[in-house]
């Protein structure tokens, strides 16, 4: 049965978007948070990049550094006014999250450098014990491409250029 609605439903120019997901502390854990982080942006449209770089940092920071038996880690993701906000909660509200100036023969330590220099805003909040959340935001450019616009062969009126004639 098809059915026609009246457009007197007030509609959102930005609909409010969000993602939840409960994770193991592992590095398989952190690995499907940037999977499952990866589809949900595809699905909302949004660009992947640097997002993906960001949850992947967040998440391995929350299993490696934030572990603890039998507790998980809450991937997060909003889309509210143009803003996306990734946000990973751990159980270890103790260890509060600092980023690090690590040497050039280290191995590791750069994944809150990486993501203050990816995103546009970042931080942290404590929350109920024994909780605490890192987010970062990223400003989103969500205006819609003209059709074929990354297609050089589109057959726009500038796709080949055009000799003058004689």
């Amino acid at each position: 049965m098809i059915q026609e609605t009246t457009a007197s439903e007030p509609q959102l120019d930005n609909p409010i978007r969000n993602f939840t997901v409960q994770l193991s502390p592992t590095p398989r854990g952190a690995r499907l948070a940037r999977l499952l982080a990866t589809e949900q942006l595809r699905t909302w449209a949004v660009p992947l990049d640097p997002a993906r770089q960001i949850v992947a940092e967040l998440a391995t920071n929350a299993a490696t550094h934030s572990r603890v038996p039998g507790r998980d880690f809450r991937l997060t993701l909003y889309v509210v006014g143009g803003v996306l906000r990734i946000e990973v909660s751990d159980t270890r509200d103790d260890r509060p999250p600092r980023p690090q100036d690590p040497t050039p023969d280290e191995e590791s330590g750069r994944g809150l450098l990486i993501v203050a220099a990816l995103a546009d805003r970042w931080g942290w909040d404590p929350e109920r014990r024994p909780r605490k959340t890192v987010w970062a935001e990223l400003v989103l450019d969500l205006a819609p491409e003209p059709p074929n616009s990354r297609n050089p062969n589109s057959g726009a009126s500038d796709a080949f250029p055009q000799e003058p004639r004689r």
